[in-house]
């Protein structure tokens, strides 16, 4: 097992941010017509900049910590290990909020996207930067 790279933890994290706020950023009409909370006031942009990027510097880390215990040896490897992590976290967590929450299956899609985007980007990046 090798060491963790903390510069690919960062440039991953800050990936990871810019690939959400322009995924997001193409959705804004239809979030607001699936989501009360995406209309009216939101956070402020300083705010919201910071917790996003709190989680994805963890998430970063979590992942390049699987990474590590996987032993990632390629790219192939790095797509399937995000793929596996999307499909068994939050693919699994947005069904549950469709199926007892009621959350709008577009709503969930759009999420599941973000999270499969983010998920490719953080895990080839600290899975091939070593």
């Amino acid at each position: 097992m090798n060491d963790m790279n903390f510069w690919a933890v960062l440039v991953a994290a800050v990936a990871a941010f810019v690939l959400s706020g322009a995924w997001y950023a193409g959705f804004g009409k239809q979030l607001a017509r699936l989501s009360p909370a995406y209309t009216g006031e939101g956070r402020s942009p300083a705010v919201t900049a910071v917790v996003e990027i709190v989680r994805n510097l963890v998430l970063a880390l979590v992942v390049a910590g699987l990474t590590m215990f996987v032993d990632i040896g390629g790219w192939t490897d790095a797509v399937l290990l995000a793929g596996a992590v999307w499909i068994g976290f939050p693919v699994m967590i947005l069904t549950g909020s469709v199926f007892h929450e009621k959350v709008p299956a577009k709503l969930a899609a759009i999420h599941a996207g973000d999270w499969l985007i983010k998920l490719l980007a953080v895990t080839l990046i600290v899975g091939l930067w070593r």
